[in-house]
């Protein structure tokens, strides 16, 4: 089986419509997005309505909840309010509601999804670093055998085993059966890895292997929709950069 794993896309409708094409050519099995469909960007509702009919299940970023109405956000800092706040007056009472349903967690047989860490994901909790990693060493006996998640817009991968904790640095690797993995997956909308181009992942089960993908997309376009909807200029900027 085929699994596409896409993440934070943050309304950034190009980014995602680039992947989805690619997504076509990968004969892939299943869709899974693992939330922060909105915030950010300027086109919350294009990108609700294209995951909707191409995930199989979207998990609930802290965005979309933000959105959604179901976590405080006061304590973000101000342009990142504004535009949660922007994106929840111009979503769509449809998108709203689906919002308002997604879940935090989903699982296929021993490969488990989540937005930030599997542990507390209602916490969105980071995993970027290895000692992030290391804090879900105790944990590793209820953990599936591969849990892809979002949040960072990084591409870290670490594998839990033998005592120990590592890095997985390679753009494709295979899975090694005794250990457990910690994959995030990057952000179609919003990358932050100095790589501007759109990210997503393909977990292939039958043949174990994890394959990051990046894809090209008009960030100029992109961009002018956040300058035009008088969000915050950064919010544009940092996509031609990728941080």
């Amino acid at each position: 089986m085929r699994i596409a794993i896409i993440s934070d896309i943050h309304s950034n409708v190009e980014a995602l419509t680039e992947v989805l094409k690619v997504i076509d050519q990968q004969n892939v099995d299943r869709v899974v997005s693992l939330g922060d469909v909105v915030g950010y960007g300027a086109s919350p509702n294009p990108c609700c309505e294209m995951v909707r009919k191409t995930a199989e299940v979207t998990l609930l970023g802290n965005h979309d909840a933000a959105v959604a109405g179901r976590m405080d956000y006061s304590f973000y800092y101000d342009a990142a309010r504004h535009a949660l706040d922007w994106s929840a007056n111009v979503i769509t009472d449809d998108n709203l509601a689906w919002l308002r349903s997604l879940p935090y967690t989903y699982r296929i047989g021993d490969v488990g999804f989540s937005h930030g860490s599997p542990i507390e994901p209602r916490a969105y909790e980071y995993i970027f670093a290895l000692e992030q990693a290391r804090e879900l060493t105790p944990f590793a006996g209820v953990l599936p055998e591969v849990t892809f998640i979002g949040h960072s817009h990084l591409c870290k991968a670490f594998a839990i085993g033998n005592g120990e904790v590592n890095d997985v640095v390679a753009q494709k690797f295979g899975i090694r059966r005794g250990y457990r993995y910690i994959i995030s997956v990057g952000s179609v909308g919003q990358p932050r890895d100095y790589d501007n181009r759109a990210c997503f992942v393909i977990c292939d089960t039958d043949a174990r292997t994890v394959e990051y993908l990046r894809v090209e997309y008009d960030i100029e376009a992109s961009a002018q929709r956040i300058f035009d909807a008088d969000l915050a200029l950064n919010f544009g900027k940092r996509l031609f950069l990728g941080v």
